[in-house]
């Protein structure tokens, strides 16, 4: 195959977890565990945002949003590698590969500047409490959203239309669980120095602008904080920050310890599989659980479900 038409015939072979096979029984049942418990944790998070008009807020809209994109980035997944845990070819075409990494690529950059809103929401609503509704409105709120979505969309249709231009004759073994940019670097004869060009040109500006974002709203808001003169206030401004930068921490490190020279394969698995499957999982219930008034909600509505249904049965008599 000579063309980058020809690429479109490819059908690729995913290996991630061919070498242990005696482990698929345990490996398919830990993961599709893993994966109910995340859709439901964030798109159970996601309908209780929307139906409790307490929790239409900026911090909770990009909270909302979050959440979808977690779940985005589970579907584009985890199904996948579940039926290939059992599959004898482990097949899956150009398309499917090309689509693959599309709506990986949406969830994670929007991943990035979603941190990065709620970093800044969280600094003006400690460093500048007074005007806050003035500063974080909800059209601004409803504007960086979209813009969001806008700009990830852009920069997945880039990189999946460079990945256009490979075609790949070497090989049709992607050492990987699913189609990642990297694996499909190392398998194309076609030279990929235009499409690793594209990352540092786009991909590294939106990782050092979101970085630097996260990392100076949370300077501010730690200096704000040791200011602070009532110990109640203190802990009350480190309990309201203290999850989404748990949250925060662990998405970049598994990010940037995924970031390393082309050439290099031998940890993709591991670290791919924690920020892919493990920080999805994790999401809703750091924000959850550390969230008193995501706590309140909840407790109001069990409550109003156990009145219901103690009422149900002496209705019917």
């Amino acid at each position: 195959m000579t063309g980058a038409n020809s690429s479109l015939s490819v059908e690729f072979v995913l290996t991630g977890f061919s070498d242990h096979p005696e482990l698929k029984t345990l490996l398919f049942v830990v993961f599709f565990a893993i994966y109910l418990i995340t859709m439901v944790g964030n798109l159970g998070l996601v309908a209780l945002i929307y139906v409790e008009r307490q929790l239409h807020t900026p911090m909770y809209i990009f909270l909302c949003n979050l959440a979808l994109m977690d779940s985005c980035c589970s579907c584009a997944i985890t199904p996948k590698m579940l039926e290939n845990l059992f599959s004898k070819d482990k097949m899956i075409s150009f398309y499917e590969c090309m689509a693959q990494f599309y709506f990986l690529c949406l969830a994670e950059t929007a991943d990035c500047f979603l941190l990065a809103a709620m970093a800044y929401d969280r600094y003006v609503a400690i460093c500048s409490p007074l005007h806050y509704h003035t500063r974080m409105s909800k059209t601004l709120c409803i504007q960086m959203t979209v813009g969001t979505f806008i700009a990830s969309a852009l920069h997945s249709m880039i990189h999946v239309g460079f990945l256009l231009r490979l075609s790949f004759c070497r090989s049709n073994q992607i050492d990987h669980f699913f189609c990642d940019i990297l694996p499909l670097y190392r398998l194309s004869c076609t030279d990929p120095f235009i499409n690793e060009l594209m990352i540092y040109i786009f991909s590294m500006p939106i990782q050092i602008f979101t970085i630097a974002t996260v990392l100076v709203s949370y300077f501010c808001i730690l200096f704000t904080i040791c200011k602070m003169k009532s110990k109640e206030g203190r802990g009350k401004a480190f309990s309201t920050c203290a999850s989404h930068f748990f949250s925060v921490s662990i998405f970049y490190i598994c990010l940037l310890m995924y970031i390393r020279p082309f050439e290099e394969g031998d940890k993709d698995i591991p670290v791919a599989i924690f920020y892919t499957i493990i920080v999805p999982l994790l999401n809703p219930f750091i924000y959850s659980l550390r969230n008193k008034e995501v706590i309140n909600v909840l407790k109001r509505i069990l409550n109003a479900y156990k009145i219901l249904k103690q009422m149900s049965p002496s209705t019917a008599n």
